[in-house]
């Protein structure tokens, strides 16, 4: 929408984002930070292990900072004077479970400088394989994120696998998986690579604070990795651009289904944010999205 002349655009407030970095590809802090940074948001990255690619890809050397490094970095930046100025607080994958606590009493003082400022948990632990599932982090770790890093957030966004992880509780429906949404107590639970009702299909479901909404497209086989974090973040920044519960969703769905299809289309085995930045920006995808009645998420 245009701004009436001589009202300045509305300024989009910084991210901190605190998760892994990689040398190569386009998942978790390189990729997000690319397409926060190209929708306008300033973004705080703090990296909680360098690695020089997606660990599926290859064995390769991991690099964690010192706990004691670590823990001095995030009360640096907790007694930032611009802290204030943070407008949303976003987690994924960590180092090592020590990193928890940190991360926790950072994310507690930007919401004391800031109360307003949101914070997403993606609590990055491991995904479905085959008709199994497995954590692909230690279960020190995942153990880390469910008690001191879901407790604190205001969204979380597990996939399927994950979410079953934390609550103890079977995932294989709609239904089910809106129940154990629920169970968690956040305000919105977005559960992606969720359960759909139609055949072929990809959904990604939230629970929010006015109801569930579930968006569903097409299934594309062997997507690149990093598409949860992408859908999160992306997700998060229409939260913050005042868009309604079902539009960000709906338009976060529509960015990752145009990417990915466009990355698999060219052959690539990474997310090309470089070149079809544009489905970050503003994606053609056709989306389906519907509400769904809550008494069937509870049941």
């Amino acid at each position: 929408m245009m701004q009436p002349p001589g009202v300045p655009e509305p300024q989009k407030k910084p991210i901190l984002v605190i998760t892994s970095q990689v040398v190569r590809g386009g998942i978790s802090g390189r990729g997000l930070t690319f397409a926060l940074e190209r929708l306008g948001h300033d973004v705080w990255f703090l990296p909680t292990v360098l690695l020089p690619w997606h660990p599926g890809q290859g064995k390769g050397t991991r690099i964690v900072p010192p706990a004691p490094d670590f823990q001095a970095i995030t009360e640096d930046l907790a007694a930032s004077p611009k802290l204030a100025g943070i407008g949303a607080v976003m987690t994924g994958y960590l180092g090592e479970a020590g990193q928890s606590k940190a991360i926790a009493a950072l994310v507690e003082a930007v919401k004391a400088a800031n109360p307003g400022a949101p914070y997403l948990c993606d609590p990055v632990m491991g995904d479905h394989l085959g008709d199994d599932g497995s954590l692909y982090v230690p279960e020190a770790t995942a153990q880390a994120i469910r008690d001191d890093l879901v407790p604190l957030a205001d969204i979380v966004t597990p996939n399927a696998f994950e979410l079953g992880w934390l609550t103890g509780r079977d995932v294989g429906s709609e239904t089910q998986a809106l129940a154990a949404a629920r169970s968690l107590g956040n305000e919105r639970v977005l559960v992606t690579s969720s359960p759909a009702l139609r055949r072929n299909a990809i959904a990604n479901i939230l629970a929010g604070p006015r109801g569930a909404v579930a968006a569903e497209h097409a299934a594309i086989a062997n997507p690149p990795h990093g598409t949860g974090d992408l859908i999160a973040g992306l997700f998060l920044t229409n939260l913050m651009a005042g868009l309604g519960d079902e539009d960000a969703l709906k338009r976060a769905s529509a960015s990752v289904f145009e990417l990915i299809a466009r990355s698999v289309r060219k052959g690539a085995d990474e997310l090309l944010f470089a070149e079809e930045q544009q489905s970050v920006v503003k994606a053609m995808a056709l989306v389906t999205s519907r509400w769904v009645l809550e008494s069937t998420a509870r049941a």
